[in-house]
């Protein structure tokens, strides 16, 4: 179908936000810090014997100009450090890997972010700081034990950092609806959410009353932005209100196919490549739980620190997300920390036993969500607070 939704034909211009010019920092510069970040980085610990690290400051302008009359000119400024490290010790190997930025100039690698200020929901120190965070945990790591794996499921919290990986693969991922309509199929799976077009998920309860999820390229980081690569306003999409199922990130297309407005999510990485529907800043809402309630309610159960890497059905039904690190919880108490751990449900299950969200909300920049044929690798935010639910956690080996 090659219908479009009507939208209006919008002229603008968005100016990039920084407070150094991208294009006034040297080469040198970048090179410098990211060899000092770098010994930083090995000095942490005896135990780190490799590191890479990678940084970058860049200016982009988007012109986007339709038959329609629409004149769109939208510039971003984009400021990213990334770190990846191996630590060893006594024939344990651990290799962790993060990234820092936004949509902001090179001060956001020399003195770290808060946006907003005073209440930052997108919040990271400094770059060199933020690495030999990252090396001190890797070390740690090759020093604790296996995590365990379950025989059935069990109490796990997890924190901002995980739960960012959460928002992007099982509510993210399968409610961009040209991967719903099975426009994407050979590439990426579909939905769960979308059966056919006369059998989906929208209307029905698909988790816990204590769960929103949404969308929304106004917030700050790596998904914002304010007209999508068909000048549409890009506005915020709810998925899941209150444990309800609402709908899909669009384009104008999917939009005239599906049926409702078209939302502002449709986004190529070049203009070469055919647009794709993509995440913008994509999370789960804010709770009323203060998070440390939410370990000290426990009897027995696990806590979940930062994301490492995911394993998705190709419906989004059920996922495998390992953690960077694992705490075992007992009498309220977080326990030793424990190495190679992660979680496995069904999406629906999980997000059903949600039964406490932390008021802790966080945006984290996911660097490298990649999307159709040729592949689309495109920065995004995602996020959320504390959760609660219940899943099987998986170990690792001795």
């Amino acid at each position: 179908d090659t219908r479009l939704a009507a939208v209006p034909a919008n002229r603008d211009a968005v100016p990039a936000a920084f407070e150094v010019d991208p294009r006034s920092v040297p080469l040198a510069d970048i090179a410098a810090l990211t060899r000092e970040v770098g010994s930083a980085v090995e000095a942490t610990s005896a135990a780190v014997i490799y590191n890479s690290i990678g940084a970058l400051t860049q200016i982009s302008r988007e012109l986007f100009v339709s038959t329609e009359g629409a004149l769109i000119d939208q510039t971003f400024a984009l400021t990213q450090g990334t770190c990846f490290v191996v630590a060893q010790e006594n024939g344990v190997t651990q290799e962790l890997s993060d990234a820092m930025g936004h949509q902001r100039g090179w001060e956001v690698l020399i003195r770290g972010v808060e946006d907003p200020p005073g209440s930052p929901i997108l919040s990271f120190p400094d770059f060199r700081t933020f690495a030999t965070r990252l090396a001190a945990d890797a070390a740690s790591l090759t020093r604790a034990r296996p995590a365990p794996t379950t025989e059935g499921e069990v109490v796990v919290v997890t924190d901002p950092h995980f739960t960012a990986l959460l928002a992007h693969e099982i509510i993210g991922h399968p409610t961009e609806l040209d991967r719903a309509l099975k426009m994407e199929t050979g590439y990426a799976g579909r939905s769960w959410l979308l059966r056919s077009l006369t059998d989906t998920q929208v209307g029905n309860q698909i988790a816990s009353p204590l769960v929103t999820t949404f969308s929304d390229p106004a917030l700050p980081g790596y998904g914002h932005y304010r007209y999508d690569h068909e000048g549409v306003p890009a506005r915020r999409v709810v998925h899941i209100d209150r444990g309800i199922f609402q709908g899909f990130m669009n384009s104008r297309q999917t939009a005239a196919i599906f049926g409702g407005e078209p939302n502002g999510h449709w986004t190529a990485t070049e203009p070469a490549l055919v647009p794709l529907i993509r995440m913008s800043n994509t999370v789960f809402a804010q709770g009323d739980r203060d998070p440390r309630a939410l370990i000290q309610e426990i009897d027995h159960g696990y806590y979940l620190v930062g994301h490492r890497t995911p394993s998705i059905a190709e419906s989004r039904e059920n996922f495998r997300i390992s953690a960077m690190k694992v705490y075992e919880i007992r009498r309220g108490e977080v326990g030793p920390l424990l190495r190679d751990g992660g979680i496995m449900a069904d999406s629906r299950q999980f997000l059903m036993q949600v039964d406490a969200v932390g008021t802790d909300f966080r945006l984290i920049p996911v660097p490298n969500c990649g999307k159709g044929q040729p592949m689309q690798v495109k920065r995004v935010g995602n996020g959320g607070p504390t959760l609660r639910s219940r899943a099987v956690l998986t170990g690792g080996t001795a």
